[in-house]
């Protein structure tokens, strides 16, 4: 099995939520909130500092609190992921793309009242706890588990559970 650890980036600015559409392998375009793999040596906030300023030219100056993580077993895929979402209390600059892994297409401030729209197709461990954030008042709040069974992320069965 292999394990990966993210870090994903919760940035509000003026009632909008920072995203980042993200072209896969599959070709589906899935937005997310800014973030990506915590590389050996870095913590959490250096990697999600670094991920945001490469998905999305802004620079955080400042993180407030984890306010949510995330844990997906993937069995029959090999693979397990915890993400951890932090929120930015600070962040200056312009929008301007520079992703080293060339996946992230677009990135913009979103009305949160639109959030839920544009992530239709994104995952539901992305997905689910990120919309049930926006709507307790985002606020820190406890984990999410998922476990998803098949070999396909398109048609694979993806079970929430509470430990």
């Amino acid at each position: 099995m292999r394990s990966f650890r993210v870090g994903g980036g919760l940035i509000l600015v003026d009632n909008r939520l920072l995203l980042a559409a993200n072209r896969r392998r599959q070709g589906m375009l899935e937005w997310t909130p800014p973030g990506g793999v915590i590389d050996d040596g870095e913590s959490v906030l250096e990697a999600i500092t670094r991920e945001v300023a490469e998905e999305t030219g802004l620079t955080v100056n400042g993180w407030e609190d984890r306010h949510y993580c995330v844990h997906v077993s993937a069995p029959d895929m090999g693979w397990d992921l915890t993400v951890e979402s932090w929120l930015a209390t600070a962040v200056e600059g312009e929008i301007a793309l520079n992703d080293p892994d060339g996946i992230v297409e677009r990135a913009e401030f979103v009305d949160v009242a639109d959030v839920a729209g544009l992530m239709e197709e994104s995952a539901p461990w992305v997905r689910i706890p990120l919309l049930n954030w926006l709507e307790l008042g985002r606020r820190p709040m406890e984990p999410h588990h998922f476990r998803v069974f098949g070999v396909d992320r398109a048609t694979a069965r993806v079970e929430q559970w509470a430990p």
